[in-house]
C-alpha cells in the first residue's frame, strides 16, 4: 500500500512545494488547508504528473476541521507515515508595547495550538504505521528574535518548544520528530499577509538580497528529512540563502 503524507498549509507556497515533491517520493498526499479550491487545482497538478493525492479542506484552528482532516487519513487506503505541519504565519511588525492581541493571538492559534491540534489527531496513526515522522515547520525566529518580531518570534519558540517536548515524550515509540528551521524564503504570500496585503512592504523585506530561499528549497529540505531510514532522526534543520550568514546579517546589493 502507498504510504500517505499529510501536509497542512497546502495551498501556498512551502506547503503546495513541499505535497508536490512529496509525491514524486511515493507519497499519496492528503493536501490540507481553508482554499478548496487552491486544493483542487494542486491535487490535479500532482495528478497530471503522475502522482496520488487527495485534498481536505481544514482549518488548524478549528477542533472539529481536525478531526475531519483525521478521519480522512483514515479512510485511505495506504497507513500515514508523514505529517508536515506547515500551516502558520506572520502578522504585524510591531514593537511590543503596541503589539497587536489579535495579530499576537491569530499566531499563537496558527502556528502553536494548530500543531497541537493536528499533532494529537493524527499521532494514533502514525503511531500504527510503525514508522511514523512528524515534520514540524518553524523558523529561525524560532531560536532568534528581532526588533517588531515579537508576536511571531513568541510563537516559533512555542513552537520550537512544542516540537522537543514532543521528541522527549515518543521516545521509544517508532515516531521521529523532525524540526525545519528557514531563514528568508520569498514565497507568494508571507509577507502579504504579514503586511496585511502592502505588496511593497513584503518586496521591501527581499529588496537587494541575491536569490533568497523559494519554497521549493524547503520542500527539498522536508523531503530529504521524511525519506531518510526510520533510524535516522533528523532533530533540527536550519536552512537559510548563501546571503543570509544570521537574522540580523543579510547581504544586499544595490
Amino acid at each position: 500500500m502507498t504510504p500517505v503524507a499529510i501536509v497542512t498549509g497546502a495551498s501556498s507556497g512551502i506547503g503546495a512545494a513541499t505535497a508536490r515533491r512529496l509525491a514524486t517520493e511515493g507519497f499519496h498526499v492528503l493536501a490540507a488547508a481553508r482554499r478548496t479550491d487552491r486544493l483542487t487545482g494542486l491535487v490535479e497538478d500532482i495528478t497530471a504528473a503522475g502522482g496520488t493525492a487527495t485534498a481536505v479542506t481544514c482549518d488548524v484552528t478549528s477542533d472539529s476541521s481536525v478531526a475531519e482532516l483525521a478521519a480522512a487519513a483514515a479512510g485511505l487506503p495506504g497507513p500515514v507515515t508523514v505529517l508536515v505541519n506547515n500551516a502558520g504565519g506572520a502578522r504585524g511588525l510591531d514593537p511590543v508595547e503596541d503589539g497587536s492581541i489579535g495579530d499576537w493571538q491569530w499566531m499563537y492559534d496558527v502556528n502553536v495550538l494548530g500543531s497541537l491540534r493536528v499533532t494529537k489527531a493524527l499521532l494514533p496513526a502514525l503511531d500504527a504505521s510503525g514508522a511514523g515522522t512528524v515534520i514540524m515547520v518553524s523558523s529561525t525566529a524560532g531560536f532568534t528574535v528581532y526588533e517588531g518580531g515579537g508576536g511571531y518570534t513568541a510563537a516559533k519558540h512555542a513552537q520550537t518548544a512544542l516540537t522537543g517536548t514532543l521528541r522527549l515524550e515518543l521516545s521509544g515509540r517508532p515516531i521521529r520528530v523532525v524540526e525545519i528551521d528557514p531563514g528568508m524564503v520569498k514565497t507568494d504570500e508571507f509577507g502579504l499577509v504579514r503586511f496585511d496585503g502592502d505588496a511593497e512592504r513584503a518586496a521591501a523585506v527581499y529588496a537587494g538580497v541575491p536569490e533568497p530561499l523559494v519554497a521549493e528549497d524547503v520542500a527539498d529540505c522536508i523531503a530529504w528529512c521524511a525519506t531518510r531510514p526510520q533510524h535516522v532522526n533528523i532533530d533540527r534543520l536550519v536552512v537559510r540563502p548563501l546571503a543570509q550568514a544570521a537574522q540580523h546579517k543579510v547581504h544586499r546589493v544595490s
